[in-house]
């Protein structure tokens, strides 16, 4: 703005200001501090029919520092590729391409996730694509892979760096949910497991990205301490920490609880379950802050059956979700269910005898404000598709 500038300014000086700031390029839209990554789900070209196409038009992919491509199978020791239409066999039109181009069937054309990622990433010239493996379903193939990291590691090298989608990756993520602890499967690899996969795999890649995706459980005795995230994390550029999960409609009748407390509450049903919790106890075991990264549920949990407003209340079973029961997207949760109350420095809403919880614009700028605090590195987000079509929740991330 001119404020205040006097007529009598010389006219040259005038006309140079005025030049300067016409054509002055636009500023980049950046992360708020550190590093903002979102979750990319490959399965989500099927029902839900986001593509990525949509991480532009919805303004995401202008302030995302990162795509996590989620996910690759864990299998025989070794990497995969999780679903090879998706990933890189399905052909996108020239409405639903991400640069307006229609993929064509020529000989070592590159279509699928991989071939729009990869012009999303010319598009952006910034942006980093991290391969992610396992994760909730996945995870059980690492107890294999364990027992050889440098031929683990030496397959997901080449598969990453296969020449038929070159310069698509820049890096690996690994969600091992859990390392030495249960998840749908349990672990009993051992407490140095974990560290000695991400020794093997920094070692093959190098200067690449190597990043992790972990627990959250802050409680004593629970899955941090269960693997040597500490001595792990010389190796990893970041942890991915799944601040999030923490309560839901698998306890079918209650208490209702917030999937995603940032503190603890009078009447939280589990000690340490709670993200701070998680933080500290990560910090303590010796991970560097700025390689820690708050994560942020774009999505809510929800009950049936409830008559009590406030948390603590009793349930009779999950409430409906349209690809999950006790589980929806925060673009439907918003009008189906708004938030009537906070807790834990994030939200509920409770309507119909159904009670939600998650997070809005508000409780994310409220953690993100934590995260800048605590010196940590950055946030993540699970995953893209949950947000509106404008991008409300990852612009609350990045304003």
């Amino acid at each position: 703005m001119f404020r205040n500038r006097k007529l009598h300014a010389v006219a040259g000086a005038l006309a140079a200001v005025l030049m300067t700031v016409t054509f002055a390029p636009p500023a980049a839209t950046a992360a708020p501090f550190g590093k903002m990554v979102g979750y990319f789900t490959e399965w989500g070209v099927y029902d839900r029919n986001y593509h990525v196409k949509n991480v532009e038009t919805s303004g995401s992919a202008a302030k995302l520092t990162h795509i996590n491509y989620a996910f690759g199978n864990v299998t025989n020791g070794q990497c995969a590729i999780g679903d090879t239409y998706a990933a890189y066999d399905k052909a996108y039109s020239a409405a639903d391409s991400v640069d307006g181009v229609a993929d064509t069937w020529d000989a070592g054309a590159l279509r699928g996730n991989f071939g729009q990622l990869k012009r999303l990433k010319a598009m952006h010239p910034g942006l980093k694509v991290i391969y992610s493996f396992g994760g909730w379903t996945w995870s059980g193939g690492f107890a294999q892979a364990a027992q050889n990291p440098a031929a683990f590691a030496d397959s997901c090298y080449n598969l990453l760096n296969d020449p038929r989608w070159a310069g698509v990756f820049d890096g690996i993520d690994i969600d091992w949910e859990y390392p030495n602890a249960c998840g749908l499967s349990c672990d009993t690899s051992g407490a140095a497991a974990f560290k000695n996969l991400m020794a093997a795999l920094r070692a093959r890649f190098g200067s690449k990205l190597v990043t992790a995706a972990i627990t959250a459980d802050g409680t004593s005795g629970g899955k941090i301490d269960a693997a040597d995230y500490g001595g792990a994390a010389q190796y990893v550029d970041w942890y991915n920490v799944m601040t999030y999960d923490y309560f839901g409609a698998w306890a079918a009748t209650g208490p209702t609880a917030p999937h995603a407390p940032l503190s603890s509450y009078d009447g939280i049903p589990t000690a340490g379950f709670y993200a701070d919790a998680a933080i500290q106890k990560l910090k303590s075991k010796g991970v560097p802050a700025g390689k820690l990264l708050l994560g942020i549920g774009f999505y809510g949990r929800g009950w049936t059956g409830v008559t009590q407003a406030a948390p603590g209340g009793t349930a009779t079973g999950a409430a409906q979700g349209k690809y999950e029961a006790g589980i929806e997207d925060y673009k439907v949760l918003k009008t189906r269910c708004p938030a009537t109350g906070t807790v834990a420095g994030t939200a509920y809403g409770f309507c119909g005898g159904e009670w939600w919880s998650y997070d809005t614009p508000s409780t994310i700028a409220g953690k993100l404000s934590y995260a800048r605090d605590q010196g940590l590195g950055g946030a993540f987000l699970w995953e893209l598709s949950g947000d509106t079509s404008n991008g409300e929740l990852i612009n609350a991330m990045s304003s």
